[in-house]
């Protein structure tokens, strides 16, 4: 019989940690429900301590799942970890991850604490986070860069105290396959009662081995449960990525004969959802889920394909969830319809108020595009949620004038704060026209990281999807838009990340700490 590895997936707390990929509780919520689907076994929902909106979004998403153990991080001290408990109270299933740095250089330049001051903490925090909660997991922060020894002890401490699940972080992606395999192996090896928890591999992507590393950590270690995020989202080059984990264990059973309870078919819905919430484009050649994944574009593998799939196919596009792009509405739907399909996509709308403002926004899209796809639906309801959340700026209307050897201008007109104000200014182009024009007004001073275009489905009737970073006071913000016309959805993405430098509830403290 195959043995269960176990999916944990860190989207929301790690993958939020890149640079402007900061998420309302609502889109925390969305793609929590959507990971349900996904059957993770794990969601780690976010870091309690953190900051208030964290600590709310992690209740909410407690609220919401039934199916999936919730968790959340914590500092491993007591302050953290009742922090971490409150925000679980509603949870059917909940999880408290406490973490410490255990290598030299974490322990005498960060922590500034001895090895043996390190022990007690790391014993003391697990054995009162057991008072609130059966299920706790332990991290050792940078533990394969931790002393052996050492480490063995800190594990062998934990475990007595309660500690459940030990975790092993490549926390910087210092590690290579085979050695960090034979790390876990031997620390399992070495601790006494080593078979008291299940353990656990948390790498990063820094020399982009983290999939292959959390693999060689289950293969070669004998850990059991693998963390990871949908599309490899998180700090610096990201974390390991869920959808190539899945698929690995799935396409090579024959040497890993491991399997997993996630549902494949829901990956790429998982995949594009959290890239539309982020505002971070999943490159075209990315494994499972890149547009270019399945795609064939030499005459020999096209004439390999046409007579049997499997000559330059390893796994069906269908069994990822490629084939859920189908045409579900149209302009001559209606708004039972509109909302039958919302509760398909796992979209829970609150109120008849709610629905029908995004029912509104939907018959305006169809009088635009006569296809709408699920995609276009679920950018649809990312607007929908951030009106809701009582934005000060809010795109009223466009209108611009471009010539060939003339310089473009445009007019917008939008809310600032009680006022409904319009600017005109020039640019290099129509879209940088209509971004002087807003900041003519805001007066943010920020400065711009990136822009980036989308299209959210194929074809020239495709919406826009634009993602705009900026920068400012050391704070990154990532704002979206989406529209047709791609000039609107670029005002719409300044007005958005605009809205995010603004809000002082999206300031929240960027934990270095963490695993």
């Amino acid at each position: 019989m195959s043995d269960k590895v176990i999916i944990f997936d860190t989207t929301l707390r790690d993958g939020e940690q890149s640079p402007g990929a900061s998420m309302t509780k609502d889109e925390k919520v969305r793609i929590a429900r959507q990971l349900e689907r996904l059957k993770v076994d794990v969601i780690e929902a976010g870091f309690a301590a953190s900051s208030e909106g964290d600590f709310q979004a992690i209740s909410a998403v407690a609220a919401a799942i039934k199916d999936s153990i919730v968790c959340s991080l914590a500092r491993a001290n007591e302050n953290d970890i009742t922090r971490a408990a409150n925000a679980l109270q509603a949870a059917k299933a909940k999880r408290i991850h406490a973490f410490l740095a255990t290598s030299p250089l974490h322990m005498a330049v960060k922590l500034r604490m001895s090895p043996e001051d390190v022990l007690e903490q790391a014993k003391r925090s697990i054995r009162f986070a057991r008072n609130l909660a059966e299920d706790v997991e332990f991290s050792a922060e940078d533990g394969y860069r931790s002393e052996m020894d050492f480490l063995c002890r800190v594990v062998e401490g934990v475990i007595n105290e309660g500690a459940s699940t030990i975790n092993i972080p490549d926390t910087v992606g210092y590690a290579t396959p085979e050695l960090y395999g034979e790390f876990i192996k031997t620390l399992r090896t070495r601790v006494p009662n080593s078979d008291k928890a299940i353990w656990s591999v948390h790498c990063h992507n820094d020399l982009g081995m983290a999939v292959a590393n959390s693999l060689a950590g289950v293969k070669i270690g004998g850990a059991r449960q693998i963390e990871c995020t949908i599309n490899g989202l998180g700090e610096r080059a990201g974390n390991t990525a869920l959808e190539e984990i899945v698929m690995s264990l799935r396409t090579r059973k024959d040497y890993f004969d491991m399997v997993c309870d996630i549902d494949a078919t829901q990956i790429v819905p998982a995949s594009k959802l959290v890239s539309q919430i982020t505002g971070f484009v999943v490159q075209p050649n990315k494994a499972v889920v890149g547009a270019n994944a399945f795609a064939h574009a030499s005459g020999i593998h096209q004439d390999g394909i046409l007579k049997n799939r499997e000559t330059y196919e390893i796994m069906r596009a269908e069994d990822v969830g490629w084939a859920t792009n189908k045409i579900v509405l149209g302009k001559l739907s209606g708004r039972n319809a509109f909302k039958q399909r919302l509760h398909d996509l796992g979209i829970t709308v609150e109120s008849e108020a709610d629905l029908n403002e995004a029912f509104a926004r939907f018959k305006a899209l169809a009088d635009q595009k006569s296809e709408i796809f699920d995609e276009d639906i679920i950018a649809i309801m990312s607007d929908s949620a951030m009106a809701e959340a009582g934005e000060y700026y809010h795109f009223i209307s466009l209108s611009q004038h471009s010539e060939t050897g003339e310089r473009p201008k445009s007019r917008v007109t939008f809310r600032s704060g009680d006022k409904e104000v319009s600017s005109e200014a020039e640019g290099n182009g129509p879209v940088d026209a209509s971004l002087n024009a807003i900041e003519a007004i805001a007066k943010s001073g920020a400065e711009q990281l990136l822009y980036s275009v989308n299209a959210i489905t194929s074809g020239t009737q495709s919406q826009g999807e634009v993602t705009v970073r900026l920068s400012k006071g050391g704070r990154i913000v990532n704002g979206v838009g989406t529209d047709p016309d791609i000039i609107a959805a670029s005002a719409k993405a300044y007005l958005s990340a605009l809205n995010k430098l603004h809000d002082p509830s999206q300031v929240k403290l960027n934990a270095q700490m963490t695993p």
